[in-house]
């Protein structure tokens, strides 16, 4: 519980603003603070988490059970996660009385993986942050028939376990999960401080994908990528392959991880199999999801050879564009866009799927064009007192760190273009 050790010696060093605090706990060793609403992301009751995916008012496919218990076992520098669950000590039976029936279990309506905002960012103050799962989007589960009640619970909890904010990175600010906190703080009469937001590229996939793809492409763009599709077929016939099952999935990924190691990323030493945590984690989440019907891997081949290959999730009705390898032997003819345009007509073809979050970063250069719709992404704090010293210190210290951040990798990109 080294989550739960942190919390505790911030709290105990933060600033009292006068609000009403549980003096006991923040006084006793850290160990104290464990409760059921704050503990080890690995002692979530695993049918129980599966059992809220399935009733999440708002889909993450990377905080799925398999996808993130991988990460948190093995995933560089994202192990040893906790998590703050929202549970309601009622009937499970909605048209039910609600008096709980005797020795009747609690039902989870809501679930956010953790850290503190030390190990997250490296600021010393009392505060919780979304863990990162891998994947760029960290909107936590919430029951779609007890949102709000879900999203004040894991501000009780985060109180209790010694927080004075919540900090969502990377959650849909527009997204239904976002405005259960919304609701939920305004009957404190509080509101989220938003600290930066993005626009990224996802897919409309309730369209038909030859209506999605000619609104994206110009009459030019399009005879360009024929050609260069018509190019590659010189080397073998072009076919697109999905693999579901967890046997083709476990194939498949090792296809994907030699694509992607044989990039840019294998020559930063960024592959996700050139660290051995990383590697195991990827090979857990996806044969776990696919166990499940949760993950697919697409392979795009000129005959016998794999020129392109990207893992996706898929949850309730959203599929999410994890990562993308491909053989730069072969980058003249856009092997990338071409897996995403097949990719595309997939996404569009299932029933079940009406958007596809690309997690891509803002103002990508290769999924932006085709993928028109626009998702706001963004970090949020969420204050957990009113009035508070302590939450105003947070948002300075996050503003400062994002600056900074923002303004190194702005000279790294002008000495890479020099």
């Amino acid at each position: 519980m080294a989550e739960v050790a942190d919390i505790a010696g911030l709290s105990r060093r933060s600033i009292d603003d006068g609000a009403v605090r549980n003096a006991t706990t923040l006084a006793v060793p850290a160990p104290i603070l464990e409760h059921k609403g704050f503990t080890a992301l690995t002692g979530v009751p695993l049918a129980e988490w599966r059992a809220l995916a399935e009733r999440a008012i708002e889909p993450n496919g990377y905080y799925l059970p398999a996808w993130e218990l991988a990460v948190n076992a093995s995933a560089h520098g994202r192990s040893g996660v906790s998590a703050l669950g929202a549970w309601r000590e009622d009937s499970l039976n909605e048209l039910a009385p609600t008096e709980p029936e005797p020795n009747e279990p609690a039902r989870l309506i809501g679930l956010l993986p953790v850290v503190s905002l030390w190990r997250a960012c490296k600021i010393p103050l009392p505060a919780l942050a979304s863990a990162s799962p891998y994947g760029t989007l960290c909107t936590p589960l919430l029951d779609r028939s007890f949102a709000e009640d879900a999203a004040k619970t894991l501000m009780n909890e985060a109180r209790r376990a010694g927080a004075h904010a919540l900090v969502l990175r990377d959650v849909s600010l527009s997204g239904a999960a976002m405005k259960a906190f919304v609701q939920a703080l305004r009957h404190e009469a509080l509101q989220p401080i938003v600290l930066h937001s993005h626009l990224r590229a996802c897919l409309d996939a309730r369209r038909a994908a030859d209506d999605v793809l000619r609104d994206a492409l110009s009459a030019k763009k399009s005879k360009e990528l024929r050609r260069q599709r018509n190019r590659l077929a010189e080397h073998g016939a072009v076919r697109f392959a999905v693999a579901r099952s967890a046997d083709e999935v476990s194939r498949a990924v090792e296809v994907f991880l030699a694509l992607e190691a044989s990039g840019w990323k294998g020559k930063r030493g960024t592959a996700l199999r050139q660290n051995d945590g990383d590697l195991g984690f990827i090979r857990n989440a996806t044969r776990g999801l696919a166990e499940t019907g949760q993950c697919e891997i697409v392979t795009m081949h000129a005959g016998d050879t794999p020129v392109a290959a990207a893992v996706v999730l898929r949850h309730l009705d959203r599929a999410f564009y994890f990562k993308l390898g491909i053989d730069e032997a072969f980058a003249k003819f856009s092997p990338g866009v071409q897996l995403t345009l097949d990719l595309t007509r997939h996404l569009c073809n299932q029933t079940v799927i009406a958007t596809a979050d690309s997690t891509a970063s803002a103002d990508h250069p290769m999924i932006n064009p085709i993928w028109r719709g626009r998702l706001k992404i963004g970090d949020a704090i969420i204050p957990l007192r009113r009035h508070d010293p302590v939450v105003t210190a947070i948002h300075a210290a996050l503003k400062t760190r994002h600056r900074l951040r923002e303004a190194a990798r702005s000279v790294v990109h002008r000495l890479r273009g020099s």
